[in-house]
């Protein structure tokens, strides 16, 4: 089943939202002119009021500081915000500059699917400042990613000569949370047609980004918003369900140890009557010759208005890595089908090493799943953290190689993978 079927799914609450919305402008400047991506930057810098250069940091960091007294202790005591209250849209002009066009594109003149995940970054996080609104020129709260539910993809590649629309607003808000969903269209034959949705979960913090911050509570309006909402609560509580059942807590069920010792079996060198001895099946490749890294020095010119490492940057070169590495295993050029729980565990800091390491977990039919570990690394202490962690599915022009776990280890991988990519095609 191609992902096409699940933004049907999703098509309905896009549907809804513009119904509701229909009379609003959604405008990020006064003048009823809709905005480009570039202005969603602007607008976040001074919403936050981020140091203009990276010698001016510590003292934009001292200022947010003084913000912490308006930040309240009761969620009561903010106004509740409405759907429509946070609805926003922008263009990303591809049709219309041809300059701003070569930026986005890719050898094979598609739009590079790493750069869009940036702008979704940049967008949703504007979208959650827009919920949590306040009177005062700047922000007392940071809003930050903390994971990308999923990302589906309409089609294989986006074409880099119509103008994409981005739209998008909270549909779901906790204590300190909020999920926020984001449509892009693209115009072509004169209609904007669907390109991808996008499911992202931010977090409020306090103006240091060192704790949690309340935010403005969610109030649906109608029966189609109500189920709207009802649905975000499903999502968390989805997530909350996969989180205990993760293999890195709980052993694999009956059916996947079933599936587990079957690739065992069949790569047992029966001659040799031996559990140490493994062969590899025919159209297979080890696990462990999948793997492919890179490493980036983390300057602050990719910083973002926290003076951390930009989340949208993460994105894209963990992206780019497994997109080569799908290329590599494949043997043809592949094309993202979908992206899925990325969890955003710790900020990466500028100056630090970033090593991205990616390896390809799962394999069915023509299909690729790939996953990327991002670590850190403070090149003064030596000390090593986790910071990320990417599932990506791709498709491939042709049937892959069945990719075999020999270790226990790589046996989880696997398992995760198939997860992950079963979860793509429900």
């Amino acid at each position: 089943m191609y992902p096409g079927h699940r933004y049907r799914i999703f098509a309905n609450v896009s549907s809804i939202l513009v119904r509701s919305f229909s009379s609003l402008s959604g405008n990020l400047n006064p003048g009823g002119c809709s905005p480009d991506l570039a202005e969603v930057r602007t607008k976040l810098e001074q919403t936050v009021g981020a140091s203009n250069t990276w010698s001016e940091h510590l003292k934009s960091v001292k200022e947010r500081a003084s913000l912490s007294n308006q930040l309240v202790s009761n969620q009561e005591d903010l106004p509740y915000r409405r759907m429509k209250d946070s609805y926003l849209e922008a263009y990303l002009p591809l049709g219309s500059q041809p300059n701003l066009r070569e930026k986005y594109l890719n050898v094979h003149e598609h739009v590079r699917f790493g750069k869009i995940l940036e702008d979704l970054d940049s967008f949703g996080v504007l979208i959650g400042y827009t919920h949590a609104k306040t009177d005062g020129p700047r922000s007392p709260i940071s809003i930050v990613t903390a994971l990308v539910d999923e990302i589906d993809l309409v089609k294989r590649a986006i074409r880099p000569d119509g103008d994409l629309k981005f739209t998008g607003n909270v549909t779901w808000v906790g204590k300190s949370s909020m999920e926020v969903k984001m449509f892009i269209t693209q115009y072509h034959d004169n209609t904007y047609n669907p390109v991808l949705d996008a499911t992202f979960v931010m977090v409020a913090r306090d103006p240091a980004n060192k704790g949690a911050a309340l935010i403005n509570s969610l109030k649906p309006e109608g029966p189609e918003e109500e189920n709207v909402f009802q649905q975000g609560h499903l999502n968390k509580t989805r997530r909350t369900k996969l989180k205990e059942i993760s293999l890195l807590r709980t052993a694999p069920n009956e059916e996947e140890r079933q599936i587990i010792h079957e690739i065992f079996l069949e790569t047992l060198d029966m001659g040799k009557v031996s559990f140490h001895s493994r062969i590899l099946p025919e159209n297979s490749m080890w696990m462990a010759e999948t793997e492919l890294k890179s490493l980036e020095i983390c300057h602050p010119q990719e910083r973002n208005i926290f003076n951390k490492i930009f989340g949208g940057f993460l994105m894209r070169k963990a992206f780019e890595l497994a997109w080569a590495n799908a290329c590599i295993y494949g043997g043809s050029r592949p094309y993202p089908v979908a992206v899925d729980d990325i969890l955003f565990q710790k900020p990466v800091e500028i100056g630090s090493l970033l090593y991205l390491s990616s390896q390809v977990c799962y394999t069915e039919s023509n299909y690729i799943q790939v996953r990327v570990h991002s670590e850190m690394m403070d090149p003064v202490t030596q000390q090593h953290s986790t910071t990320n962690i990417f599932h990506f599915t791709f498709g491939s022009e042709n049937e892959v190689k069945q990719v075999v776990p020999k270790t226990y280890g790589e046996s989880m991988l696997y398992l995760d993978g198939k997860r992950h990519f079963k979860a793509t095609k429900s």
